[in-house]
């Protein structure tokens, strides 16, 4: 891996100063944070249209975990009934 050396900040410094850190990104496009004395880390700037929040596809729900979630929501209306009839009650006003 090359590197240009006027892009490595250590780790310490870039700790200790992460706005300067951040500027030299600026101006470089990026930098490499190095510890013990090797890359560790790459800070980068993003360019407004370049970053887009992938959205997660979740996994089809299992019988299994809907089972658990319907005993977990059971579990709570059961130990909180006195107060939800409560609310029940006061919400028909």
């Amino acid at each position: 891996m090359n590197i240009n050396t006027d892009k490595i900040v250590s780790i310490s410094e870039a700790n200790q100063n992460f706005s300067k850190t951040a500027r030299l990104a600026d101006k470089l496009g990026e930098v490499y944070i190095f510890k013990n004395n090797k890359p560790r880390y790459r800070l980068e700037v993003i360019e407004g249209d370049d970053f887009e929040v992938a959205e997660k596809e979740l996994p089809p729900e299992t019988e299994e975990v809907r089972e658990k979630k319907l005993a977990r929501l059971l579990g709570f209306i059961k130990k909180h009934r006195k107060g939800l009839e409560e609310l029940l009650r006061l919400s028909d006003k």
